[in-house]
């Protein structure tokens, strides 16, 4: 017995000192998991739209990534708690790039999404990559793909609105024209939702079935919009019977913890039990975007699937009897390194040439002529509260540089500096400035204390120097700013020159 209490003791103390920056709700998920439990998120931060495909004992996943790139980022776990980044499938900017579908099929791996008004295929024969380049499937005025290969080898895409489409033996290309297979499930009108929204239709074959899980009811809106639907058909091209337990998922009262569940993908283990994997906001959290939740799933004795009674997401849940694995998803950055880490993402211009890693420290050349046009390097936050920090060294040109919480060009903020003032700035407005007495060299940071935003310098790293006025930043989220995106922490360089980060930290305070 006491040996098991000091166990526990010491797997706490090497998490904690092993990774300070790991995201709060990681570092309880792994405790959780040593006894057999997790708690959601599964991934915490803006990873909505999950796509899951186990293949042997492996899991990997990606998610929606908008107008973050290099886009497409993949996921590897052997357990389906602890994810770790291993690879970006799209590093060409064609747009927006909403939910995707990762699939295996004949030894290849395939993710299909769309993007920029039309529907893509990238593929890979392993998910490390590489992959490649975008084909266009020609699919224009649907959205959220999902993949199915029947009985006989064939192979289709499932599409918004209730639409099927039969693809080329390669996948690469469609074969006929989309048509109608179903017409979704009819929730009940006094139901507080967005819209219908018949949409990220996602395929299981089982035991002759082919089982069509999709979302209804609008992402964001109200918190009791989303909802996860399933229905069943012996074709792939229906007709489908809706499942008597929908819907599947679905927040009820907006008093719970997580809203608008919605958008599933089931998975199987290798232990023959099934799970869901879908995203919802965190009440209050909204900035933190749509989190990657999970369910287990239990199957009916007549053949449905559903949650098991008395499972709620907020609870403390039976974890998979799967091969731990402790992946590092760090948001933290040394830039010791020979490439810049999997957690960065440009927003929009995506140019790896503005990006050196030189001695230790990466050399950012600055973009356009005001923080709008800038294009920031971000990480995905993924905690109520944290704070950031950097260390900068500027050129001798006029380049202002510093660091930001970010939603889009519009809603955004960030303390910045030059040769001549810290300044901040709130949604494009100067908020309040400070001479520069420290010179070139010297330290940022942010706090976000639970949506509550405030602003440091400082000469030495130790000794700080808070910019008076705090920005209250519960607004920033798609329903007020649109987008689907969330309020991401970063590094800019606007003007002229190039700026010198070093020792960026993402730390989660309790």
């Amino acid at each position: 017995m006491k040996k098991t209490v000091v166990n526990s003791i010491l797997v706490f103390v090497l998490l904690i000192l092993s990774e300070g920056t790991l995201a709060q709700n990681e570092i309880k998920t792994q405790l959780a998991n040593k006894e057999s439990f997790f708690l959601n998120p599964v991934l915490g931060g803006d990873y909505p739209d999950p796509s899951i495909v186990r293949v042997g004992s492996d899991y990997y996943m990606t998610h929606s990534s908008f107008n973050y790139y290099p886009g497409l980022l993949v996921w590897h776990s052997t357990d389906l708690i602890h994810w770790e980044r291993i690879s970006f499938a799209l590093k060409q900017y064609i747009g927006s790039v909403w939910a995707p579908d990762l699939v295996y099929v004949n030894g290849k791996y395939y993710i299909y999404f769309p993007a920029g008004g039309t529907n893509w295929v990238v593929s890979a024969n392993s998910p490390y990559g590489p992959w490649s380049n975008p084909v266009d499937l020609k699919l224009s005025g649907y959205i959220d793909p999902g993949h199915l290969v029947d009985a006989k080898g064939n192979r289709y895409l499932y599409l918004s609105d209730g639409y099927v489409v039969k693809l080329t033996p390669d996948g690469l290309a469609t074969a006929e024209k989309p048509v109608l297979n179903y017409k979704g499930w009819q929730f009940p009108k006094e139901w507080s939702t967005e819209c219908f929204c018949l949409e990220s239709p996602k395929s299981t074959v089982k035991n002759g079935n082919y089982y069509l899980t999709t979302a209804e009811g609008g992402t964001a809106g109200p918190s009791t919009a989303h909802m996860v639907v399933s229905a069943r058909s012996k074709s792939p091209y229906g007709p489908f019977e809706n499942s008597p337990y929908n819907p599947i998922i679905h927040t009820k009262d907006r008093n719970e913890r997580w809203w608008n569940q919605g958008h599933g993908s089931l998975i199987d283990d290798t232990k023959g039990n099934w799970w869901m994997l879908y995203h919802g906001y965190e009440k209050n959290f909204q900035t933190l975007g749509r989190q990657t939740l999970m369910l287990p799933i239990e199957w009916t004795k007549d053949g449905w699937f559903k949650v098991p009674e008395g499972i709620n997401a907020s609870d403390k849940i039976p974890a998979p009897k799967e091969k731990s694995s402790l992946a590092n998803s760090t948001l933290s950055d040394t830039f010791d390194k020979e490439t810049l880490g999997l957690q960065w993402q440009f927003y929009k211009k995506y140019d790896p040439n503005r990006v050196k890693l030189q001695n230790g420290a990466l050399v950012f050349k600055a973009e356009g002529k005001i923080f709008a046009d800038s294009s920031p390097l971000l990480v995905n936050s993924a905690n109520r509260k944290y704070e950031i920090q950097v260390e900068f060294t500027l050129d001798e040109s006029t380049t202002m540089a510093g660091l930001c919480l970010y939603y889009n060009e519009l809603a955004n903020m960030h303390i910045s500096v030059d040769k001549n003032q810290f300044v901040v700035y709130n949604r494009q407005k100067k908020k309040i400035s400070e001479t520069n007495t420290i010179g070139n060299h010297g330290f940022l940071r942010i706090l976000n204390d639970e949506n509550e935003v405030s602003f440091y310098y400082s000469a030495n790293g130790k000794d700080w120097n808070r910019v008076e006025r705090s920005i209250e930043a519960s607004g920033f989220n798609h329903n007020v700013f649109g987008e689907f995106l969330s309020l991401r922490a970063g590094l800019f360089a606007f003007g002229e020159g190039e700026v010198k980060f070093d020792n960026f930290n993402y730390t989660v305070l309790d």
